[in-house]
């Protein structure tokens, strides 16, 4: 099992999936909203059964998908920008490094 953690993979990673990022994210995000709607009403009960937390859950959930679809919908605006810059011959240079480095 030391062999596992250690040395080289013997296939390299393979590459990550594009999809409907931005469509994921806000149709999760709604569906947080949505029960977090559909539970508020039975508070009442969730609160004498000590699972009031569920309810909460669902209100960060919406939270956390809310900034979910401001990061996902500037990432695809970046890569969309990358994209056309490549794409009219202007990509030496043009905008940041890809990789994170200024140099």
């Amino acid at each position: 099992m030391s062999g596992f953690l250690t040395g080289n993979p013997r296939h390299p990673a393979p590459e990550p999936l594009e999809g409907p990022v931005v469509g994921t994210v806000t149709g999760g995000t709604i569906i947080w909203f949505a029960l977090f709607l559909l539970q508020l009403p039975f508070y009442g009960w969730y609160s004498d059964h000590g699972h009031v937390w569920l309810i909460w859950t669902c209100l960060a959930g919406t939270g956390l998908g809310l900034i979910g679809i401001w990061y996902v919908r500037g990432r695809d605006a970046a890569l969309k920008r990358a994209a056309a810059a490549e794409d009219s011959g202007a990509g030496a240079g043009a905008g940041p490094d890809p990789e994170g480095t200024d140099g």
